[in-house]
């Protein structure tokens, strides 16, 4: 039961450990919160699941689902964003709470109120570890989002378009006086933290088989309390608060109680900031 409980943590950590990278590449370059992130989710799951309804084919779906979710952050870039650069911050902060409410009510009036199950003909099989039941749809969840997370970690740090984005994370002035562009590396910033989430959209749809125009308004606050567990601008810190809070709600809901399953996440914030406030891996500036 533990380590069955650990393994299903484990699985919807990892996708709030990529939303929570979404806020973490976007608040480390432009210093905003993006709280339309978990609606960028929602429209990367939709986009997905409207596409193979469509085509049949999986694999022109999650690029059409990602694709989707990018073209919405980085119109939310161009006109939530960009104009209001260089203003009080709780500005940014109040564009992005009104994106994500336009956003939601958007997508009731594109997508009808009802929920879609994921039209995918798959039926994993199921294994037995050590008396744990894991499934190859948890294993390619889990597989798919460490693969994303690697991915970002070597793309940042090893390319050319990566140590830009450290330069304007740093000093946007002094980068742009080296000649990086940076309105283009605020744009790339929005990209990669815009296909993240819609990445970890559609791997939930799939593991939940279903989408709603809601949809994104839990992960979207959990992937916000794993990025500020972790540390706010922290990409390794993201990480692992993706993972505490996906253990710590599984192990919540099974021991205590399963009605209060989505508190336990938040408990596990509060705790842990009270004893390290900056975050686990968070630096003290």
């Amino acid at each position: 039961m533990l380590i069955q409980q650990l393994v299903n943590g484990l699985v919807v950590g990892s996708v709030y450990a990529l939303v929570a990278l979404g806020y973490t590449m976007i608040y480390g370059i432009l210093g905003i919160i993006n709280f339309a992130q978990g609606e960028i989710y929602m429209f990367g799951a939709f986009g997905a699941v409207l596409t193979l309804a469509a085509t049949g084919e999986l694999g022109l779906a999650v690029l059409a689902g990602i694709s989707s979710a990018c073209v919405v952050g980085v119109i939310l870039e161009r006109f939530a964003f960009r104009p209001l650069r260089g203003t009080h911050p709780l500005i940014p902060l109040i564009s992005a709470i009104g994106a994500s409410i336009f956003l939601s009510s958007l997508a009731l009036l594109l997508f009808g109120p009802e929920d879609r199950s994921f039209p995918l003909d798959f039926t994993p099989a199921s294994h037995r570890v050590f008396g744990t039941r894991i499934t190859d749809l948890q294993l390619i969840i889990v597989g798919v989002s460490f693969g994303l997370m690697v991915i970002l970690t070597l793309f940042v740090n090893l390319t050319k378009h990566g140590k830009a984005i450290l330069a304007v994370a740093m000093d946007s002035d002094a980068a742009r006086l080296s000649g990086i562009s940076v309105n283009l590396t605020y744009v790339l910033t929005f990209l990669l933290g815009s296909a993240l989430s819609g990445a970890a959209g559609i791997l939930m749809a799939v593991y939940y088989n279903a989408t709603s125009p809601t949809m994104g308004l839990l992960p979207g606050l959990k992937g916000f309390s794993a990025a500020i567990l972790g540390g706010v601008g922290s990409i390794p810190g993201a990480i692992i608060g993706g993972l505490v809070l996906g253990v710590a709600e599984n192990m919540g809901g099974a021991y205590i109680s399963s009605s209060f399953k989505d508190a336990f996440a938040f408990i596990a914030l509060v705790l842990v900031l009270i004893i390290r406030p900056r975050g686990i891996l968070g630096s003290r500036k």
